[in-house]
């Protein structure tokens, strides 16, 4: 699974919006910054959509399809801050609701987590007939849940983290009876560890790398591993940067003495490995874990970063935020079309994606089983050039 021109006028409704959020408690006065500072597309919709920033509410895009069939359908975003994961995601989004004829107007808010601006949002959506809310992210999908849940529109959450681990909904065969349709950027730790034990059968160490200050991903992405290791005698290295803005110089000392501390039961470290989360802060810094990491393979949740050039992970198991992205669209079309958010299951995706870059395979001497380089969705070849990408939903034209 897997910009900009003339937009013409706005719709009235969706305009009085935006003027009303720049009045809003807690909102920032109007400065000489553009939606570009936060908010980017990752592939070219000039064909299907209008993108239009506003100058005086620089914290807000308003996105209206060119040739969407049947009624318009209004559409509300919430951002919690700006990230690359959500420009992937709201693309998708576009092109399935592009592909699908949808004749959409998105509104796109990166409301700071701020209680204020978010109502606000939230309550002139109401007023003004908007008719589905997309959380951006584990924070927006938290928020909404605390202030919404049972709320007059349905959300669907998007790249956000395991809503069965956070607690949000029972389990992966219940629906959540409420306004909301969850999608998960997680895959089932037990399958997860069956790739890893493949790779690494005699496992001995993992390096956990997270942040401290991501609650979603300790909780659904390191937590988990670190129990499974316990009940399997594999030795847990935990890697937490604790202040973000400072991840590369922390992650700079975690990571050479994680490998110290590696060595000390696996000497040649041949039966050991990183696992990096889905924290921004961390991987991000792909490039410092790869500097310190000696020949441990440095694997990730999110397959997105294993990409080309040598500033990858080897390889990644996970959902990569095309996938989900797509799979969220697919939920807000259903939902427009009458299905009832709180009447759809979890939103999975399975198998999980795989990316291999074997630039990086082969600088630490890693065999990649045959089979991962059958199902692998992202390759990049020993010169770490990309060799196979799946298909986006506007490649694939479905």
């Amino acid at each position: 699974m897997r910009a900009h021109s003339v937009i013409s006028a706005m719709g009235l409704a969706v305009a009085a919006l935006i003027v009303m959020l720049a009045t809003v408690p807690g909102a920032k006065a109007a400065d000489d910054q553009t939606y570009s500072k936060w908010f980017k597309l990752t592939a070219d919709i000039s064909h299907e959509w209008n993108v239009k920033g506003d100058s005086e509410n620089p914290l807000q895009v308003s996105i209206q399809s060119k040739d969407g069939q049947g009624p318009l359908r209004r559409v509300l975003v919430l951002y919690p801050r700006p990230s690359s994961a959500y420009d992937i995601s709201i693309t998708q989004i576009l092109q399935v609701f592009a592909n699908k004829d949808i004749n959409a107007e998105f509104l796109i808010i990166n409301f700071e987590l701020n209680d204020a601006k978010g109502k606000f949002a939230l309550q002139q959506a109401e007023k003004n007939k908007f008719e589905l809310v997309f959380a951006m992210g584990s924070e927006s999908a938290a928020w909404l849940y605390e202030k919404y849940r049972g709320g007059a529109l349905p959300v669907v959450t998007v790249c956000s983290k395991d809503p069965v681990l956070l607690g949000q909904i029972e389990n992966y065969d219940s629906s959540s009876h409420s306004n909301f349709a969850f999608t998960s950027l997680n895959v089932p730790i037990e399958v997860q560890m069956a790739y890893v034990r493949e790779l690494r059968p005699k496992l001995k160490n993992i390096a956990i790398l997270a942040d401290s200050k991501n609650k979603s991903a300790m909780d659904t992405q390191a937590k988990p591993v670190a129990e499974y290791a316990a009940k399997n005698g594999i030795k847990i290295v935990w890697g937490t940067v604790e202040n973000p803005a400072n991840a590369r110089e922390e992650l700079a000392k975690i990571v050479p003495n994680a490998v110290a501390q590696m060595r000390s039961n696996d000497p040649n470290l041949s039966q050991s490995l990183f696992w990096i989360t889905g924290s921004t802060s961390v991987f991000n810094e792909i490039r410092t874990i790869n500097q310190y990491s000696d020949r441990v393979p440095v694997v990730s949740v999110v397959p997105e970063i294993v990409k080309e050039g040598a500033d990858s992970a080897v390889i990644g198991i996970g959902v990569s935020f095309e996938s989900n992205g797509r799979l969220a669209g697919i939920y807000g079309a259903q939902t427009l079309a009458g299905t009832k958010a709180g009447s759809l299951k979890v939103g999975l995706v399975s198998p999980p994606d795989m990316a291999i870059n074997f630039l990086k395979a082969r600088e630490i001497g890693l065999r990649v089983p045959f089979n991962f380089f059958e199902i692998a969705s992202f390759v990049y070849d020993y010169e770490g050039k990309p060799v196979r990408k799946v298909k986006s939903e506007a490649e694939a034209g479905n």
